[in-house]
């Protein structure tokens, strides 16, 4: 069945974990996540939405935990943003599979296996149809993959961030652990903050209230969810002013 009315955001930016790609592994990347994830990407794309991705690398190394044994948290996270680049590729080649022009763009450069970040060829890639991967989060340290899709969502000039989860909402408490958590349908940026709800980092939670671009949180897990939330309907939970 067609909808009938357009899509509500013309252009996203949808923020993957790494460890959404995990699947029912303990590590590394399962095919049948990114096929998956990749089968619902076309399916919005096909409306006419313009879809901008950055992926975590935390399936593969996590810069923060490896700083907390003794590494030096530079490298660390150097290590995180070479770990995302990877998860590009994978995803990039699931995409693809499904007949979507894709293209990695990495703000560390690595011709051999990515185009460099540049902002005016990713908004041409984005006009043209193409969904463009944003790899090596920022290209700085002491920076995540969060701030990384504050900071290209503003660059793109994104309609939205759509942050797929394993969970359907923001909750009081992890709702996996606390029975009695409750959902937020909406919440503004400072009760994020004041509340010390583990949406995104404050740097992108600020970057984001800074510039007025809307979060929503949504289950990724279900299918059809993503198509839900691009036309509209209220799944998951909305972050706003």
């Amino acid at each position: 069945m067609t909808p009938t009315a357009p899509p509500l955001y013309k252009r996203v930016l949808l923020k993957l974990s790494g460890e959404a790609l995990i699947g029912e592994q303990n590590f590394g990347i399962d095919p049948a996540v990114t096929a998956s994830i990749a089968a619902d990407i076309a399916e919005i794309q096909g409306l006419g939405v313009e879809v901008g991705i950055v992926i975590g690398g935390g399936n593969i190394f996590r810069g923060v935990a490896a700083s907390a044994k003794g590494m030096d948290r530079a490298t660390g996270d150097y290590m995180g943003m070479l770990a995302t680049v990877i998860n590009g590729l994978a995803m990039q080649d699931a995409l693809e599979q499904h007949g979507v022009v894709t293209r990695v763009v990495t703000a560390i450069e690595m011709r051999a296996v990515a185009e460099p970040f540049i902002r005016r060829r990713a908004i041409r890639h984005l006009e043209k149809g193409r969904v463009v991967i944003f790899a090596a989060g920022t290209g700085n340290p002491y920076f995540t993959t969060d701030t990384a899709a504050a900071l290209r969502a503003m660059e793109m000039k994104a309609d939205v961030i759509l942050k797929g989860t394993k969970v359907d909402g923001i909750y009081t408490a992890d709702p996996m652990i606390d029975k009695t958590a409750t959902r937020f349908d909406k919440i503004t940026y400072l009760e994020v903050i004041d509340k010390g709800l583990k949406v995104m980092d404050s740097t992108a939670i600020t970057l984001c209230m800074d510039n007025r671009l809307p979060i929503i949180i949504f289950n990724l897990r279900t299918p059809g969810n993503l198509r839900r939330t691009v036309m509209g309907e209220p799944i998951g939970s909305i972050v706003t002013a």
